[in-house]
Formats: C-alpha cells, sequence, structure tokens
C-alpha cells in the first residue's frame, strides 16, 4: 500500500500520487479518502445515540465568563440546566460555583420548571462524582441522596463526548450570541433577573 510505503506520510503520499503516477487529485481529496478508509487516523466514534423522549433527561453543564456588571468585568460562572425534549433552559450565573450551589440551583431549577426528568447528564465534575468516569463513575452520597430527593439520577458522559449534552453546549451558544450582545447588566442580581425573564 502506498500509505505504508511512506511511513504514513500523507503530503508524500500525495507527491507520489501526483508527481510519480500522474494523478491529478487534491491534497484534501487524498487526505479524506484516506480518512474515510480509516486509514490514516482513527475514527471519531460519536457518544451513543439516545431516543428523544419527553421528560426522561436533562443536561447540566457550566461555563466561565467574564462579564461586565456596572462597567466592571467579573469573572463569573455560569450554571445551565436543560431539558432535552422540551428544549427548556434555567440559567444563573455565580461568583463561585461549588458542591452546595450546584445543589441550590438545580432546586430552584427543578421548582422552576416543576418538573425533574429521570436522567441528569452531567461530565465528569467532582462536584457530582466520587470516583471514575463515563458510565464507570460513582456518584458520590451527598449528591447520590440529594437526585433522589427529586426523582432522578446523576449519569457521567463519556470523555471525549460533550455531544452527549449537546442541549447544553447549543444553549451556552445562545448565551454567547444572543442573551449578552446588546444588554447591559447593573448587578449580579440584575444579570440573573434577565437570564431568567429571557428563558421564561
Amino acid at each position: 500500500c502506498l500509505y505504508k510505503e511512506c511511513d504514513g506520510m500523507v503530503q508524500r503520499v500525495y507527491e507520489k500520487l501526483t508527481e510519480e503516477k500522474n494523478i491529478q487529485v487534491g491534497y484534501s481529496t487524498v487526505t479524506h479518502m484516506l480518512r474515510e478508509m480509516g486509514i490514516s487516523q482513527p475514527h471519531n466514534t460519536r457518544c451513543d445515540h439516545v431516543p428523544d423522549q419527553p421528560g426522561a433527561e436533562m443536561q447540566h453543564d457550566t461555563s466561565p465568563y467574564q462579564v461586565k456588571l456596572s462597567g466592571k468585568r467579573n469573572k463569573l460562572t455560569a450554571s445551565l440546566l436543560y431539558l432535552r425534549y422540551s428544549k427548556r433552559r434555567y440559567l444563573k450565573f455565580y461568583r463561585v460555583f461549588n458542591r452546595f450551589a450546584m445543589k441550590c440551583f438545580l432546586h430552584e431549577g427543578l421548582m422552576h420548571w416543576g418538573h425533574s426528568a429521570n436522567v441528569g447528564i452531567i461530565d465528569n465534575t467532582s462536584l457530582a462524582r466520587l470516583r471514575g468516569t463515563g458510565k464507570n463513575a460513582v456518584i458520590c452520597p451527598e449528591m447520590r441522596a440529594f437526585a433522589e430527593r427529586y426523582g432522578f439520577q446523576f449519569v457521567c458522559h463519556a470523555i471525549g463526548h460533550s455531544d452527549r449534552k449537546a442541549g447544553n453546549e447549543r444553549s451556552f451558544w445562545t448565551v454567547e450570541t444572543n442573551f449578552f450582545p446588546g444588554r447591559t447588566f447593573e448587578s449580579l442580581e440584575d444579570l440573573n433577573r434577565q437570564a431568567l425573564a429571557d428563558d421564561t
């Protein structure tokens, strides 16, 4: 195989095809064909496809932001809870986000909706996870008991499979491109008031 002959150097494969074998092909076409055949790089496997069932799943994640409050930049953490099927989101910003804040946030979000899904997809955060990752993650007893009181269980997605909570990721993109632009915030309380009003 030409790929082995060139020690896996795609640029050299391309040169041999075009210069020695006189095959007119673009470099991007060569790299694309090698990827499709699984020769030059392993395929990135997507996470499992999960059916979209009403009220069955919610997703939680956080993201850091620099937000101007009264004209002064503040480092804040956005916490976002996303109800997958109905595409509803609950968003709140914090100066410090720890396990206590996570429990308060989830309580407020679930009370706001008046509903809890059966499963809460999270990344492998130490705020909820005791050890292990993905399907082998063990949720710490405090957070497992918290989730049980609200009728759901935490499930960590596999490392590198952030697309498993794509609704969350898309919601953060909406925050950056639709919520922040053109708005001013006097205080953290004002920011959170506007975030709640924008999501209802």
